[in-house]
């Protein structure tokens, strides 16, 4: 697998296609990453030990990795500037 935790990755298919986020999981063995504020559903709970009051919470899901794309860190480039002349000749004016 290609994505790494930490990675910036683009979804390219499904409900949140063209969103941005990074990889919080990687289940390498299912080929599907979980990414932060991708993929969000609602999963309602009974009442229990660990959660006292129940309700309905929203969890991330995994995608599959195919659809996810790794956005590379752009390169700064520093172009060169033509500097123009400061001089300023005036018209009619020679040197004798």
């Amino acid at each position: 697998m290609k994505v790494k935790v930490g990675d910036k990755v683009k979804v390219l298919a499904g409900k949140d296609k063209g969103k941005e986020g990074t990889v919080t999981i990687t289940l390498k063995k299912q080929d599907r990453v979980v990414v932060q504020g991708i993929n969000i559903v609602k999963k309602h709970m009974k009442p229990g030990r660990t959660n006292e009051t129940g309700g309905i919470l929203e969890t991330e899901n995994p995608i599959h990795v195919s659809n996810v794309k790794v956005i590379k860190a752009e390169k700064k480039e520093v172009k060169k500037v033509a500097k123009k002349s400061t001089k300023k000749e005036k018209v009619g004016e020679k040197d004798e």
